[in-house]
């Protein structure tokens, strides 16, 4: 029941409902159980860290759910409810194209169990240690040893003094994230399909450094202030990055031509082989060669970031950017067979939480889009 009810509301949202869905809703909603878990759901259908910080959220919640029941059928609108007590729900979920596209078919509507079963991602990581013996991680599961332990979404060494250098690996596949605290106090979040390399402890005196070998990571560096002045360097594919202590996001995909740094707080140097240039605080930079000019632009932090307090904020992204995120994180293949689809832009924040059929509906509901399902894998057409 929970089920029909989320896919119901979804079509409401996205005002793809029928007046026998609008009837249904109404009934479900008679029963108090679902009224809360209707609440809760529209809830999460917004930004869960913006949208929701504001006082007259449920003020605008009720106005929403008062509209339903006085509504008889199905009218064409763009949440006025929710825009007159949150203008920034418009831009939170409903997608707004950059440019119009239409194509001269009508699009298809494609139901389809497979896409209705895929669930969003969640904590889970794969730790290997130094003698290649690995240990899966994942929410619930508990792990201690004399070194590490982990609740089942979060991995955090012992600090203490070790002469010996070992190394371990955290790596999160793709539909996971984890976080992790090292031996120094530095937290790191790992997005989907991303390994990092790290010492277990680091040495009194001597610069720690760790490795992002493909992926993303959020990074907030314990201060060299606490560590007798020794600095903190990431390397990664085509850079290396020195910090004092600061917070900041690579982005190293194996799969994307460039790798980006986003300056949260704090000041870090990035290096490639013939360049090195310092960010500041919302400042972005770009390295697409070992040999090539940095480059460095101005850029939201929270558009960059937002990945790692599970919302996705997609703000002038490119379908193509969109289905590569989405495709790590409900770990599942999309594939774009109509080029022409690539670069039409998108503005919208969604809650990681949603499954991706959710996710689908106002990418459709706004362009002439259709997919099929073909091996377990989504062709947009």
């Amino acid at each position: 029941m929970q089920k029909v009810l989320k896919k119901i509301t979804v079509k409401y949202l996205t005002d793809t409902i029928s007046s026998q869905e609008l009837s249904d809703l109404k009934e479900l909603l008679r029963k108090k159980e679902n009224q809360e878990i209707f609440k809760e759901y529209v809830k999460d259908y917004y930004d869960v860290n913006t949208l929701l910080s504001k006082p007259d959220v449920d003020v605008a919640y009720e106005k929403l759910w008062s509209a339903i029941e006085k509504q008889e059928k199905p009218k064409r609108r763009i949440l006025p409810i929710w825009s007159k007590y949150a203008a920034a729900a418009v831009v939170v979920f409903m997608f707004s194209l950059s440019y119009y596209f239409v194509q001269n078919q009508k699009p298809t509507e494609v139901l389809n169990t497979f896409v209705e079963a895929v669930e969003p991602g969640g904590d889970k990581a794969i730790l290997t240690f130094d003698d290649g013996l690995s240990v899966s991680l994942e929410k619930g599961k508990h792990y201690n040893t004399e070194d590490v332990t982990s609740n089942g979404e979060q991995l955090v060494y012992n600090k203490k003094e070790d002469t010996r250098i070992s190394y371990n690996y955290l790596t999160v596949p793709r539909g996971g994230k984890f976080e992790i605290i090292l031996a120094d106090g530095t937290k790191v979040w790992l997005n989907s399909e991303s390994k990092l390399k790290y010492p277990v402890h680091f040495k009194q005196g001597e610069t720690r450094k760790v490795e992002l070998v493909y992926g993303e990571a959020y990074f907030d560096v314990s201060s060299s202030e606490n560590h007798n002045g020794a600095k903190f360097k990431v390397v990664s594919n085509l850079q290396e990055v020195e910090v004092l202590g600061t917070e900041f996001n690579i982005k190293a995909y194996k799969d994307d031509a460039s790798v980006y740094t986003t300056l949260a707080e704090g000041k870090v140097a990035v290096n490639n082989e013939a360049f090195k240039e310092v960010l500041k605080v919302n400042e972005q930079s770009i390295i697409s060669d070992v040999k090539d000019k940095i480059k460095i632009k101005t850029v939201n932090v929270y558009n960059e970031t937002a990945w790692r307090k599970g919302i996705f904020s997609f703000k002038g992204k490119s379908l193509k950017e969109i289905m590569k995120a989405l495709s790590r994180w409900y770990d599942i293949d999309i594939i774009i067979e109509n080029k022409k689809l690539e670069d039409i832009q998108f503005n919208g924040v969604l809650s990681k939480k949603l499954n991706l059929e959710e996710i689908l509906v106002p990418i459709k509901r706004n362009i002439n889009l259709n997919y099929v399902v073909y091996d377990k894998k989504i062709i947009l057409k």
